[in-house]
């Protein structure tokens, strides 16, 4: 392949021939930057076996709510507490009083033992960040399944999340307007 001279185009031959070989060059610099992370170590750990495999799936699409289920950052206790959104790493759906983390929602939280039947179906009932993504990766039925799971608890993790704000923003303000009134009746004249 040598250089085109101005104004022609490569033939589709070689276009393929350039996507390929640059979509190999790209595989070989993520699997070395995948070898010495600093952060996302479990869903690095989880992808990076079957990274040639993730890369050429012809199925499923990463949405909002299973990245926050492969990363752990989302609805989850121990991330929002970090965040100084919660004020405790606990899991607000179920009686353990486990960590709140995404491997505690895909395989422990008793909250969502029906979700989980339907996964369980699919993957079997290894439900550890490897097995998983081995899963999604295996075949379009194995993503759905892993992705309808995390869109259904991860949007009623999300409504959850929003009924705190809104209780915990009410107690607040009703708590500024006792103290309004009560600063109200100390200054007033005896």
């Amino acid at each position: 392949m040598g250089p085109l001279a101005r104004g022609t185009r490569p033939a589709p031959q070689e276009t393929e021939a350039w996507r390929s070989e640059l979509r190999d060059v790209a595989l070989v610099v993520w699997e070395e930057r995948l070898r010495h992370p600093s952060a996302g170590l479990d869903t690095i750990e989880a992808v990076r076996p079957v990274l040639q495999d993730w890369i050429k799936r012809r199925h499923g699409t990463l949405t909002f709510r299973l990245t926050q289920v492969l990363s752990g950052h989302g609805c989850f206790g121990r991330y929002l507490c970090r965040l100084g959104r919660e004020p405790t790493s606990g899991c607000h759906h179920c009686d353990t009083g486990d960590e709140d983390t995404a491997l505690h929602t895909l395989q422990e939280c008793s909250a969502w033992t029906e979700q989980r039947r339907d996964l369980v179906a699919v993957t079997g009932f290894d439900l550890s960040l490897p097995a998983v993504v081995r899963t999604m990766v295996g075949s379009s039925t194995g993503w759905d399944a892993v992705s309808s799971f995390c869109e259904r608890v991860m949007l009623a993790k999300e409504e959850a999340e929003r009924e705190r704000e809104r209780t915990s923003l009410l107690r607040s303000r009703q708590r500024r307007t006792r103290r309004r009134r009560r600063a109200d009746f100390d200054l007033r004249p005896p």
